[in-house]
């Protein structure tokens, strides 16, 4: 299957903190908590980040169970991470997270090998895990 899927956002910085965005026909908005300078409007950049994971598992972990002919009756994910501010800061530290952390719970009409299956196979499928764990290239341009 040599299907591709075009994403495409645009966006607009209203504020040194809070960006509006559009996809779609859809309109969100990014901003920081006060502490960080921001007007606490939105999720910060790093709780969207952690909310497009766990939403792309949910898609993903569905999708698994029902080629392998199981029901998710339930699925919650849950996910934290500790930032190290050294590297957006400026100093000689990596500016991302050094761990993620996800905990799943979920029931299904599978026994738990199989669940703990279905688990790990969406976590290797799911296009923003593997975002997350592998380098991808990123190309910023001056327009």
């Amino acid at each position: 299957m040599g299907d591709k899927l075009p994403i495409k956002i645009e966006s607009k910085a209203q504020t040194h903190t809070e960006l509006d965005v559009s996809v779609r026909d859809h309109s969100l908005k990014v901003d920081e908590p006060e502490n960080f300078g921001g007007k606490d409007k939105a999720p910060n950049p790093l709780e969207y980040m952690f909310t497009a994971l766990a939403s792309c598992l949910n898609v993903t972990a569905h999708q698994v169970a029902e080629e392998h002919e199981v029901e998710i009756d339930s699925l919650e994910i849950d996910i934290e991470g500790e930032l190290d501010l050294a590297g957006f800061m400026g100093e000689d530290e990596r500016a991302g997270f050094q761990e993620v952390n996800v905990e799943a719970r979920i029931e299904t009409n599978a026994d738990e090998e199989t669940e703990q299956k279905i688990l790990e196979e969406a976590e290797d499928r799911c296009p923003v895990s593997d975002n997350i764990q592998h380098k991808t290239d990123l190309k910023l341009e001056k327009n």
